[in-house]
């Protein structure tokens, strides 16, 4: 499946690199759209990119830059519906009807939007899979909504391809982040009615971990959970299995300290699919952070029986220190406290710095999960 990646509307330090590094990961193009930029501005950020790049580039503003830039691609918009004169590059269109990409003349075009928008709040699908699995979408990339856990759906409907902006550059839904719930078969609860349960009760992250588990077994449990997933708008993470990621349908992977390394796992899954690192030491998350993880799992806050070979327990001030460490270096990698965690613990955890936190036996253990859940989403508020 092609993977585009469309930029931020605002330029910001580092951009260039940046664009490279998404190139680097796999993505097929990238689409630099800056509503309002001047050509000044444009001629910068090109400048700063090395040529070799340049042809996997469109530019949806300032087009007259690209034949003199070595740009591959110019996309036409309300804003600049024309070609620029000579032109012999690639052309995009963006389209919003199924009627306006039938008639489109373009080498491909940017069907919109196909699930509820990550980028835009309120920006919903405007289209039915009935209507889409019926349509000629050889040359239509899916925008709206996609992140890496909907690449499967993406290519199952027929698109030639995805287009990616919320779930590639800012893939961490904090909202979601703050409550994250680990899945554990506790002999009286399953796994995945345990998920159901935490989402009934209002978590929207969910982290499917079952180790020594095969992957027939955990393929099966993701076929139940994601779907569950799905229906809250919620996260939905598989642990440790990087392998496992685009076959469960899941938005990223959790990798631990003892799994696979975050950078091989990005090389694996490419832009969009967010990758999680457990670690126990500010320079544990030094190293996380400079492979390209977007969250890290610290802990334990305490001794759990719920994960084996535990690191040494962090208590509220291990946080803080850890935290302000990572502040003082410029690291500000979200971060979800993990280990023992019950909602007596959470206001002075979260008083620590840390943006979530993660439990799983605190829920499935109480005599009423979802009402537990419901708890924790209140203090959380």
């Amino acid at each position: 499946m092609k993977t585009i990646v469309i930029t931020l509307p605002e330029f910001y330090a580092g951009e260039a690199e940046a664009i490279v590094r998404q190139l680097d990961l796999g993505a097929d193009r990238v689409h630099i759209r800056k509503p309002g930029a001047s050509a000044a501005e444009m001629s910068a950020l090109l400048s700063a990119i090395p040529r070799d790049y340049r042809s996997r580039l469109s530019l949806h503003d300032c087009t007259c830059l690209a034949a003199e830039a070595g740009v591959g691609g110019v996309h036409l918009n309300s804003r600049n519906p024309h070609t620029p004169a000579g032109w012999t590059g690639l052309v995009s269109r963006s389209c919003h009807s199924l009627e306006e990409l039938a008639d489109a003349e373009a080498d491909y075009c940017f069907l919109s939007p196909i699930f509820d928008s990550i980028s835009k709040p309120g920006y919903r699908s405007a289209f039915t899979p009935e209507a889409l699995r019926e349509a000629d979408l050889s040359r239509a990339y899916a925008l709206g909504g996609v992140s890496g856990g909907r690449l499967a759906e993406v290519e199952a409907l027929g698109f030639a391809g995805a287009a990616m902006l919320g779930a590639a550059w800012s893939p961490v839904n904090l909202k979601h982040f703050r409550l994250q719930f680990i899945t554990h078969d506790n002999g009286r609860v399953g796994t995945a009615e345990g998920a159901r349960l935490a989402l009934d009760g209002g978590c929207r992250w969910v982290q499917l971990r079952m180790k020594g588990a095969g992957a027939d077994e955990i393929l099966r449990a993701a076929d139940q959970i994601r779907p569950l997933c799905r229906a809250a708008g919620a996260t939905f993470i598989l642990d440790d299995h990087v392998e496992l990621v685009r076959r469960a349908g899941a938005d990223g992977v959790h990798v631990g300290k003892n799994d696979m390394p975050v950078a091989e796992a990005r090389r694996l899954l490419g832009p969009g699919f967010i990758i999680g690192a457990t670690a126990n030491t500010a320079a544990d998350i030094r190293a996380a952070h400079a492979a390209g993880a977007d969250y890290i799992g610290l802990g334990p806050f305490r001794f759990t029986t719920t994960k084996e070979r535990l690191s040494p327990v962090l208590g509220t001030e291990g946080y803080r220190r850890i935290l302000a460490d990572c502040r003082r270096e410029g690291i500000t990698l979200p971060v979800v406290a993990i280990g023992g965690i019950t909602a007596a613990d959470i206001p002075a955890i979260m008083a620590t710095g840390v943006s979530g936190i993660a439990v799983s036996g605190t829920i499935l253990n109480s005599d009423n999960p979802i009402k537990t859940t419901e708890t924790i989403c209140k203090i959380l508020s």
